[in-house]
Formats: C-alpha cells, sequence, structure tokens
C-alpha cells in the first residue's frame, strides 16, 4: 500500500483547496506556504512557525485540516513534491544575502559535483565510454531540460563515433526512431526534473527490445533496474533554479573518455572533420 504523501491531490493542491475554509492564523500560514512550500519541506514545526509568524499549535491544527496525521507526513509530502521537480519548493522565506550569492553558489556546484561522483564507480564510466565507442549507432535522448545535455553530448560524440542521433527529432514519434533501434546499439537517456510522462514506457520499451541504456537522471529517482547504467546527480540547490553543474561533470566524463577510447580512428575522424570544415569555410 502507498503511504499517505503519494496519493493525490498534491501538497500545493490540498492547501489551495483548503486555504478558503480556514480560520484567519491558518490561513495566513497557508497563504505563506502557496509562497514558500520549500519551507515545509526544509524546516521543522518550530521554525516554520517562526517563519511565517503563527503559532507552532496554529500549524499542527493546519497540517490535520489538510488531512495528514501529522506535520512530518506533511513534510514528506512536500519533499515528495519537491523531488518530483516542482520549482516552487525551490523558494524559501529567508533569502541568502547578495553579496553571498556567488560564494553560496559555488560551493552548492562543489558539494553537488561531489556528492554526485562519489557514488559513481568509473569502472561504469568506462564500461559506457567502451559500449559508447563499440555501438552501431549511439541515441541520445532528452526532453525539457534535459534536451540541453543531450545536445550537449551528441555535439560531441559525433565527432568520434561513425554513428550517433538526437532523439526525438522535430515532428517525429519515438516510436519511429524505436523501430529503427537494434541490439548492437545503445542508448543514453538523460531524465532530470521534471521528467516527462512517457519516461517511464519509453524506459520499459528499450528494456523489451534488449537495446542497452545508459540513464542519467537527479538523484531524487530511485535507482532505475531497466537501465544497465544508472548515474544519478545531485542537483540541489539554494536558489530559484536547480543547479545542474554535476549534470554537466557528468556528460563532460562520459564523452571524454569515449573520445579518449576512440584511439587512432577518433583522432582521424576529428581531423578529417576540422579539414572539411576549412574546405567548406566553416571555419
Amino acid at each position: 500500500m502507498k503511504s499517505e504523501f503519494h496519493r493525490e491531490p498534491t501538497f500545493l493542491a490540498r492547501v489551495k483547496t483548503a486555504l478558503p475554509d480556514l480560520h484567519r492564523a491558518e490561513r495566513k500560514l497557508g497563504a505563506f506556504l502557496l509562497d514558500f512550500p520549500g519551507d515545509l519541506a526544509s524546516y521543522d514545526a518550530q521554525e516554520l512557525a517562526r517563519l511565517s509568524g503563527v503559532s507552532k499549535s496554529t500549524v499542527s491544527r493546519f497540517v490535520r485540516r489538510l488531512g495528514f496525521a501529522s506535520y512530518e507526513s506533511a513534510r514528506r509530502a512536500a519533499r515528495e513534491e519537491r523531488q518530483q521537480g516542482s520549482r516552487h519548493f525551490l523558494a524559501h522565506a529567508e533569502t541568502i544575502p547578495p553579496e553571498e550569492q556567488l560564494a553560496t553558489s559555488l560551493r552548492e556546484e562543489r558539494e553537488n559535483i561531489a556528492r554526485t561522483f562519489e557514488r559513481i564507480d568509473t569502472a561504469d564510466l568506462d564500461a559506457l565510454a567502451e559500449a559508447i565507442i563499440g555501438a552501431r549507432k549511439v541515441w541520445i535522448a532528452g526532453y525539457r531540460i534535459s534536451q540541453s545535455f543531450a545536445a550537449y553530448v551528441y555535439w560531441q560524440l559525433v565527432k568520434v563515433v561513425p554513428d550517433a542521433q538526437l532523439i526525438p527529432q522535430a515532428g517525429h514519434s519515438l516510436g519511429e526512431h524505436f523501430a529503427a533501434m537494434q541490439p548492437d546499439d545503445l542508448v543514453l537517456w538523460i531524465a532530470l526534473r521534471q521528467r516527462m510522462g512517457n519516461t517511464d514506457a519509453a524506459l520499459s520499451q528499450l528494456a523489451r527490445l534488449g537495446v542497452p541504456t545508459a540513464l542519467i537522471s537527479d538523484d531524487g529517482c530511485p535507482v532505475d533496474p531497466r537501465a544497465r547504467w544508472h548515474f544519478r546527480c545531485r542537483i540541489e540547490t539554494s536558489s530559484p533554479q536547480f543547479n545542474h553543474a554535476a549534470v554537466t561533470s557528468l556528460c563532460h566524463q562520459i564523452v571524454t573518455r569515449a573520445t579518449v577510447l576512440s584511439g587512432l580512428d577518433g583522432r582521424q575522424r576529428l581531423c578529417r572533420i576540422d579539414e572539411i570544415n576549412q574546405d567548406l569555410g566553416e571555419v
């Protein structure tokens, strides 16, 4: 049985629905949480009461009116919604002073990169690089923000592998791409928050097709057994935008290792591309 914080409606939907019928202090707390829902996910009841200007008992009554058994249950619901990628949960009532924002952002980037690579076995990166170089065709997929990283990986890999394709192409369905895949291909699927609704079905279809798949996600996604390799990146931040430094660093590691592993063939391909571009006057 799923626990209550997985049920519909979402935490924010509950607050919006209940708001008109709440008492004044509870309505004040509800309005505060609609502006800063991340504070419930981040702070305990005492801290939330202080930030919103209400009593701790008001916080307790409020979460019960929303249908939660306890503050911790409501907090888990907010955390679950935050992990699903809602940007509403990135804003906090206590903002970072402007003079500290750059240092804070750089610290978060270093922490995200360090914690991401602490969980990654370099042998998996090397195995993925070998699979990329040995694949008949490399398919690189991503939607929304993930498409930006997929495009970066494609832009780098197309210089060193014989055949790479970024999907989905405009006007094409996934089915058209999937039907062209073979078991000696490789799919690199990037699925960061917020994931498209077809991601789960696509991964299941790739597993049925027997196409080796490498998955790059944020660390809010549990390890997916359908992927041969699953790299989970930490993207936490105190700013209104997710911090994707670890994703960029991981993509760089993948394309660099594949380029080095391509050896003489890869270097010759790079040189040939440069020569043709010079002949065409493109550089």
